[in-house]
């Protein structure tokens, strides 16, 4: 598999393609005024502690407070195996550094915690750790073990002074020893850096600050696969080619300053890719499609046959579009990155084999996934569950908002239900104010049925009340607003 990354950059915003096979696959867009913070270390003060919700509220500097639960506040002097409660923990006015783990989404804080840790290439400093880990992802168990031995090895030189301990990452596989030590020694040198502004800095204030969208994307994202990293700022071209000579000597010559005349983005329809993820449904090659729900809850997704009608029988046309359907399911959760709890509706298959298959290629797809996933499998009612780890908005919340006129339901009052409103509170006010007149304004498409189709209704209203209703189009008014003017 072939791969390339693809970096648009702006004063206003940095976006980055992920394409796999000619095939966008994910998307990171940050905007300047509204950058990502997960990873970002603040000395905050505690405003609110919950005892009923065993969490509390801190300000780090943000709009909204953040949010810190019980297990993730380290506690300074109880054993491991007891559970301190939030109160015994923190108080009220109490200085707290900590570590976003989560940015805010919608009406949520950020989340926080105080088991903190710094990132490079190859490995995560935790400096109150006591032991080691390798990424799951290094599946060869002599591998895992090299990759201990060698971390092992260079914590044991005398010139670092090393505490705490290390997290392996996959992009640490096959890398040699000297590798290893340059990364560990970066890493305690900013950790230096870091514990010096944890003492010295006001509350509250920015302790560390993660790399920008671009030079992340080359720390994060760079595998044996990814053949190129096109850039379209020259600026920011040689920043990264900077960043790659000191961390990365091996991606150097795989970075490349694009000056095309085409936008970056119109490489591999990536513009269009986007705009199309943007869409409930998702058409698949076979004739079926996918219509994708994300809600505050979950995110549902149907697998629909649509025009597909196969060759042989209905249940080889199941099949192979659930197949299809699975592929596809793992690119958008990718692309769009949706998390949390997600729930698939496959189409129903008789077949226990053909189920197994589907599942199969749906794990298998998600393998390639950064984000942590769990398939639980499939459920009495034919539904396959999983969980993706949500650490930041999704590309609909990052470019979108909730539309005004139907306030983020995807439907509107048809302007008969309107109407019948509209005579409903007629009624009101004239039980309540007993007016010589109305005048009621509303929008076009209702003032032309109350005038056209309700014009029965109208008359046999104002015989009621035995008053006169006068009607006036409000053009900026949606189809569901209105005001009645008593005259």
């Amino acid at each position: 598999m072939s791969g390339e990354v693809l970096i648009n950059l702006t004063p206003m915003e940095t976006r980055v393609a992920v394409v796999e096979n000619g095939v966008l696959q994910e998307a990171f867009i940050e905007r300047s005024r509204r950058r990502g913070i997960v990873g970002n270390i603040y000395k905050g003060k505690v405003v609110r502690v919950l005892p009923g919700m065993q969490a509390a509220f801190v300000d780090i500097g943000l709009e909204r407070a953040a949010f810190i639960h019980a297990h993730e506040v380290m506690a300074a002097h109880t054993p491991a195996e007891e559970q301190a409660t939030i109160s015994q923990l923190l108080h009220e006015g109490q200085s707290l550094v900590v570590q976003v783990t989560k940015d805010p989404i919608g009406t949520k804080g950020a989340r926080l915690t105080t088991h903190l840790s710094v990132p490079s290439r190859y490995l995560v400093y935790m400096p109150e750790a006591p032991h080691n880990g390798v990424s799951q992802r290094i599946e060869d168990e002599g591998e895992r073990e090299r990759l201990r031995q060698l971390v092992e090895t260079c914590q044991a030189r005398q010139e670092l002074d090393v505490t705490g301990g290390f997290i392996i990452r996959t992009a640490a596989e096959g890398v040699s020893e000297d590798e290893l030590y340059a990364d560990m020694h970066f890493l305690l040198r900013l950790w230096r850096k870091v514990s010096e502004r944890k003492v010295t800095a006001g509350v509250p204030s920015v302790i560390y600050d993660d790399l920008p969208l671009f030079i992340r994307t080359l720390r994060d994202q760079m595998r044996d696969d990814i053949e190129k990293v096109r850039i379209d700022s020259r600026e920011n071209y040689l920043k990264l080619k900077e960043f790659a000579e000191e961390f990365m000597p091996d991606a150097v010559e795989r970075i490349e300053y694009y000056p095309g005349e085409r936008p970056i983005f119109d490489l591999y329809s990536v513009e269009d890719e986007i705009h199309k993820a943007l869409g409930r449904k998702v058409q698949l090659k076979s004739g079926g499609y996918l219509v994708i729900d994300p809600t505050e809850a979950m995110t549902t997704i149907d697998v629909n046959t649509g025009g597909y009608v196969g060759h042989r029988n209905l249940e080889e046309t199941i099949f192979k579009t659930n197949l299809e359907a699975a592929t596809a399911i793992a690119r958008q959760l990718r692309l769009r990155n949706l998390g949390g709890i997600i729930i698939i509706d496959f189409i129903d298959m008789e077949d226990a084999e053909h189920q197994r298959q589907v599942l199969r290629v749906l794990e298998k797809a998600l393998e390639r996934d950064h984000a942590k996933t769990k398939c639980t499998g499939v459920t009495e009612l034919g539904l396959v569950q999983l969980t993706r780890k949500r650490t930041r908005e999704s590309l609909e919340q990052t470019l979108c908002e909730a539309c005004p006129t139907c306030v983020g339901r995807g439907t509107l009052k048809t302007p008969e239900t309107v109407c019948y409103e509209i005579f409903r509170e007629i009624l009101r006010e004239e039980r309540a104010y007993a007016p010589e007149t109305y005048t009621v304004l509303a929008s076009q498409a209702v003032v032309d049925r109350l005038l056209d189709e309700e014009s029965a209704a109208v008359a046999d209203l104002e015989a009621f009340i035995g008053k006169t209703i006068r009607f006036q189009v409000e053009g900026h008014y949606s189809q569901e607003q209105y005001d009645i003017v008593l005259m």
